[in-house]
């Protein structure tokens, strides 16, 4: 597994500014939640709603208003200033379709990168009042809070999350079953928040494929603050230009365990 760049050090008021557009957003999605009358279907099948937007063009104006040579992209409109070094990578509201059915467990995901590697996280959960803050270098933080992940490094023993097994097509859905069904058990639900479960202790593995940037990079450094490992399932390291397989770990032995497991199972 190949370990990240030097990391660049975030200055203090970039954390504060990341935690003011976790809070904006948390307002937003809040005011709507339980209270949508139009639920739209995007072209990928997938929902979406006023709040997805207007929750995205806040984070996005304040971004321009404060940091206006940062880049940024997101799940709903195109990206700006996409080749600046300091990118931020948004999900206005990850688990959309938890968020339009009333369950709780939605998640805003709010990721800076620089040359394209993630150097801090947000995973905020707003109907939970719960936020894991993760930045390069500095130990995670949950409800500001020191937090750690668990010690298990057997996959016999070790929980393992996927929001859907819809998620995992063709060889995909294969190599999930196969790994999956040899920990202690299997769980679906939770899309971000199983990350944050993770890193604070509760969950030993997840392991998710088709999803796109802006549904992992914030990840990275909140896995990688609390003692865990993220990678794509060949081992590397999540950044701007990654696949769509993710599995994140409770420590580097478990997730070693799960990756040569991986290969096994592609090898047969």
């Amino acid at each position: 597994m190949t370990d990240l760049p030097m990391s660049q050090p975030i200055d203090q008021s970039l954390v504060r500014f990341a935690e003011l557009l976790a809070d904006t957003a948390r307002q937003i999605t809040l005011r709507h939640f339980r209270c949508l009358d139009v639920i739209e279907t995007k072209e990928d099948a997938t929902p979406v709603s006023v709040a997805d937007r207007e929750t995205e063009r806040a984070i996005r104006s304040l971004i321009s208003l404060n940091y206006p040579t940062h880049g940024i992209e997101g799940e709903e409109f195109a990206a700006t200033q996409a080749d600046s070094p300091w990118l931020w990578v948004i999900d206005p509201i990850d688990g959309t379709k938890s968020f339009v059915t009333g369950k709780p467990t939605f998640g805003c995901l709010i990721a800076l990168l620089y040359e394209n590697e993630p150097q801090l996280g947000i995973i905020d959960m707003p109907a939970l009042s719960e936020r894991w803050l993760g930045v390069a270098g500095q130990t995670t933080q949950f409800n500001s809070a020191t937090c750690a992940t668990r010690t298990t490094e057997n996959l016999s023993e070790a929980t393992l999350y996927a929001t859907t097994i819809d998620m995992f097509a063709g060889p995909q859905l294969g190599i999930f079953d196969s790994i999956s069904r040899r920990a202690r058990f299997r769980h679906f639900g939770g899309d971000c928040y199983a990350y944050g479960l993770l890193a604070a202790g509760h969950v030993d593995l997840v392991m998710e494929a088709g999803l796109k940037r802006h549904d992992y990079l914030a990840l990275a450094p909140v896995i990688k603050g609390s003692g865990g490992c993220i990678s794509d399932w060949r081992g590397e390291p999540l950044g701007r230009y990654s696949g769509d397989t993710v599995l994140a770990s409770a420590n580097q032995r478990l997730h070693e365990q799960v990756l040569a497991m991986i290969r096994s199972v592609q090898n047969e």
